[in-house]
């Protein structure tokens, strides 16, 4: 555990209405739920004030990859919240493989006890847990951050 990066990190799970927000403790040692932010002209601001209220120095975007390794319109969609994330933010942004999250989320809700309808904000934020507690997870196995840098293209 020693190459990992303590501080504080927020997770975002990107949706077509909404996006689940999840940060993690300075040890990296638990995800917990944040928010649900609406997909809107504000989205972008109010992570950023989410990382700036929390003290983050990183956040990390789920990249919904396809089962197969390719790439999707949910894909391209996550890629363009996480460079309006960082113009918004300014902080490092990791792009992170989180093919499973919202399934995972999904099935914890519903052994839980909670019906579908009932866990449709919920369900956001659960995804944004779980793939940050992955990637923490990841990063304090192998000492290496999970995911890759988002660079975002230069202004023209």
């Amino acid at each position: 555990m020693s190459d990992f990066r303590r501080g504080v990190r927020l997770g975002v799970d990107v949706g077509k209405a909404r996006v689940g927000v999840a940060r993690c403790d300075r040890d990296g040692l638990l995800a917990v739920p944040v928010e649900t932010v609406p997909r809107d002209g504000r989205t972008a601001r109010r992570i950023t004030e989410l990382a700036d209220e929390h003290d983050a120095f990183e956040i990390l975007v789920g990249l919904p990859i396809s089962l197969s390794g390719g790439e999707t319109a949910s894909t391209a969609d996550a890629r363009a919240v996480a460079a309006e994330i960082a113009a918004a933010s300014g902080l490092p942004i990791r792009l992170v493989d989180e093919r499973l999250s919202t399934v995972s989320a999904h099935a914890a809700l519903r052994d839980s006890g909670r019906s579908q309808r009932s866990s449709r904000k919920l369900v956001d934020q659960i995804a944004a847990v779980v793939l940050l507690q992955q990637a923490i997870d990841v990063e304090k196995s192998t000492g290496i951050p999970a995911g890759a840098l988002h660079n975002p293209p230069e202004p023209v």
